[in-house]
């Protein structure tokens, strides 16, 4: 599976595509897309969507995840984040890709086994699992590294495998 892994933004949206046969995940690509400053919402907001179009027809991901916001003390920010968040998720429902949200904490439970852990302890992490010889830069493509790696592991559950019949299960 071909996994595409997304930390929204309106300067800057980090991506991270894993390729993952339910053990292991392999690296394929990481990097940011980026918008210049001093632009108009609208325009940034079409420049995310036209490159995102453009990275999901040229490596043909499967799914997305993406974090779920969460606002700290900047509403405005929050807002902008959220209308490039929207723009994100009707690109990747027009392609066509099956879209899964995550929250930070369960980034951070499904890399680190920890919730809380640090940033510094995730990108580590994210090093180890894939066997790089260091962590993805910049920070933004880091983190959706680490929303794919949670996406991958997330699949692996068996409480996601169809027709599974978990004893250790409450559901």
């Amino acid at each position: 599976m071909r996994i595409l892994g997304l930390d929204p933004g309106i300067a800057t949206v980090g991506f991270g595509i894993l390729d993952s046969d339910g053990y292991r995940q392999k690296l394929v690509s990481c990097g940011v897309i980026t918008t210049p400053a001093h632009t108009p919402l609208t325009s940034r907001l079409d420049q995310i969507y036209r490159d995102l179009e453009e990275l999901i027809s040229t490596y043909h991901p499967e799914v997305m995840a993406i974090e779920e916001l969460f606002f700290y003390n900047n509403i405005t920010t929050g807002i902008s984040v959220a209308q490039g968040r929207g723009v994100i998720l009707l690109c990747a429902f027009r392609c066509g890709l099956q879209i899964y949200e995550y929250t930070p904490m369960q980034v951070k439970q499904s890399v680190v086994g920890y919730g809380l852990a640090e940033k510094k302890q995730v990108m580590d992490m994210v090093k180890r699992i894939l066997g790089l010889s260091s962590a993805p830069k910049p920070d933004d493509a880091a983190d959706a590294v680490a929303l794919a790696l949670c996406h991958a592991r997330s699949t692996t559950s068996l409480l996601n495998q169809e027709g599974a019949q978990n004893p250790c299960s409450t559901i």
